[in-house]
């Protein structure tokens, strides 16, 4: 019997394409010829190999495409601003990693096989088990990294750190851009902002004008969402004296409605950017709304004056405006829209608060 036909019976053999009486016979036909036996177990051995060599190559290409879904730049970034990320990664791709050390190992038997060293048995298992060994430490060595990475993120979970500072924000537009003071995240490494809800949500600063102490933020976190038409408007034109006026913020850690009035229309020393109100202002209120009758926004809460109780001070409007003009294009990822309509106008003093405070935020830095 021909090699080549040998080789067929053994391939129909395998793969189960015999029919049963062509089976029996075949497996006579190995019974009685070792030389058969054996070229069917070096065939199944083989095709095996094949067999794993493939889906060796398949498992690589998923594991390319799950390397280049991971930003490296922000891999840092984003493992301090949300540290169980990396737990929810470990979880849901160890496993590949364990099967690539394992695809490593069977990839040094596969060329050793293929280029004949298993044959030479002493010298090839002294390889074999050198690069082996080597391969294991790898895959050890990034298990203990992983391991020692969740077990810090367990030890200093981010919500234990309260943050070095807390002021207010508020909503310019409904996709997540957010004034503030430019003194509350001066510095800041992380900056969050928490809304009424008490939900968290990671955000950078895109533009700051400290000269007049403003600053703007843009919430990039993936679990935000749209907040819905801004309620306010914001006044291009100065307010009077004596206006009745109100702020919210979170002075405390908690909601704070603040009533006064204005009662200059300058600020300290002559300050001509700023309104001088009688409102209680508190650190924590620094970059909260200021906001008349009407609930039109006619500045931004920017400190109070030591020496005078219950004489705070608010940047203009007119301020905050020329400042989002001046934002450079290529710092907005999406476009920045103010409302032009004020639906707070007509509802009582309560009804405007309850309205507003979904669009005022607490802002922690780190």
């Amino acid at each position: 019997m021909s090699e080549n036909l040998i080789l067929e019976l053994i391939d129909r053999y395998l793969n189960g394409d015999m029919t049963a009486a062509e089976r029996a016979e075949f497996e006579t036909l190995r019974k009685n010829d070792a030389n058969v036996d054996s070229k069917v177990i070096e065939h199944k051995l083989f095709v095996g190999l094949i067999k794993q060599y493939g889906e060796r190559i398949e498992l690589e290409k998923r594991l390319d495409a799950i390397h280049s879904e991971i930003d490296v730049h922000t891999l840092k970034e984003e493992l301090m601003i949300h540290p169980n990320w990396i737990v929810s990664m470990w979880r849901h791709h160890h496993s590949k990693i364990s099967v690539a050390a394992s695809i490593a190992i069977f990839a040094i038997l596969s060329t050793l096989f293929f280029t004949g060293k298993l044959n030479n048995r002493d010298l090839s298992y002294e390889q074999l088990k050198g690069q082996i060994k080597r391969v294991e430490d790898k895959a050890n060595d990034l298990q203990n990294q992983t391991n020692t990475i969740i077990k810090e993120t367990h030890v200093k979970p981010r919500n234990t750190n309260p943050g070095k500072y807390r002021g207010t924000g508020f909503a310019l537009s409904s996709n997540g851009y957010i004034a503030t003071d430019f003194h509350v995240v001066e510095g800041a490494d992380s900056v969050d902002v928490q809304n009424a809800a008490g939900e968290s949500f990671h955000a950078k600063v895109i533009y700051t004008e400290p000269q007049y102490d403003i600053a703007i933020l843009q919430i990039n976190d993936p679990a935000f969402k749209d907040l819905g038409n801004v309620p306010y408007n914001f006044k291009k034109s100065l307010s009077d004296l004596g206006e009745d006026v109100y702020t919210f913020g979170y002075p405390s850690g908690e909601e704070n409605f603040g009533p006064g009035s204005l009662t200059a229309r300058n600020g300290h020393s002559g300050d001509s950017t700023e309104y001088q109100v009688s409102i209680p202002v508190n650190p924590g209120n620094s970059g909260g709304p200021l906001l008349d009758s009407k609930g039109n926004v006619i500045g931004i809460i920017s400190g109070r004056q030591p020496d005078v109780a219950g004489a705070g001070f608010a940047k203009k409007s007119t301020f905050l405006l020329k400042a989002i003009q001046n934002i450079p294009a290529d710092s907005l990822s999406k476009d920045l829209t103010l409302s032009t309509k004020n639906t707070l106008a007509g509802l009582s003093r309560p009804q405007q608060v309850r309205k507003l405070k979904n669009y005022v935020f607490m802002v922690k830095v780190y």
